[in-house]
């Protein structure tokens, strides 16, 4: 003979279990995330930042010592570890310009190691300049903002240029694991810009210049 539940009886067993399940796995994703990611926290590890114009979402990483070995993928397309500068500044150029660069241990690696972009599309190389801050060359949207080794601890950092406001003599970035806020709009910083005789120089303290694909 068969047995039936109460309709009552069932709908509490039934969310009761459904609650144990979901504070069990909030329990292992909590464990999952070690203590440096945990604490200190300018704002809660995956926590969204903001994002600029074309739509690319800043994620925040707790705080710079914060390194978890999850990698991020875009499309398919492999971005780097959660929720790195490096991956950040990666996943932007593949949205906006369809090519990203090669593995580095640190974003200063970028600056010397980096000496081509490839196309996602057509697994071509794209030819990349240097331009180091005070050069003749402006700044444009899309170029990789490098800062020098002494930056948190010597891994140094990358931020995307994504407006430029030479009028204004701004320059607007988006960035992942800098200072880990909320943006204040579609940029996570301003810089400003000024131009001495033919230099051009961004007022921001270690950077080494910005680094431009040739698309």
């Amino acid at each position: 003979m068969k047995q039936y539940f109460p309709a009552p009886l069932f709908q509490r067993a039934f969310f009761a279990s459904l609650l144990m399940l979901l504070t069990f796995a909030g329990i292992a994703e909590t464990k999952d995330i070690p203590a440096t990611c945990k604490m200190d926290c300018m704002t809660p590890y995956g926590q969204v930042l903001g994002k600029d114009k074309s739509g690319v979402t800043g994620y925040s990483n707790c705080n710079s010592d914060c390194v978890i070995f999850e990698p991020n993928k875009h499309d398919g397309t492999y971005t780097g570890i959660k929720w790195q500068c490096v991956e950040y500044a990666r996943r932007w150029l593949l949205v906006n310009k369809g090519v990203v660069y090669g593995d580095v241990d640190y974003a200063i690696d970028i600056w010397d190691k980096i000496d081509h972009y490839r196309n996602v599309q057509w697994d071509e190389k794209v030819p990349v300049t240097n331009h180091v801050n005070g050069s003749e060359t402006a700044p444009e949207p899309g170029d990789l903002l490098i800062y020098a080794k002494v930056m948190f601890g010597g891994t140094g950092h990358v931020a995307v240029i994504t407006e430029v406001d030479e009028k204004k003599g701004i320059v607007r970035v988006a960035e992942q694991n800098n200072l880990n806020q909320q943006w204040p709009s579609t940029h996570s910083r301003e810089i400003s810009l000024i131009k001495n005789g033919n230099q051009y120089w961004l007022l921001d303290g270690y950077l080494i210049g910005w680094k431009r694909a040739g698309i």
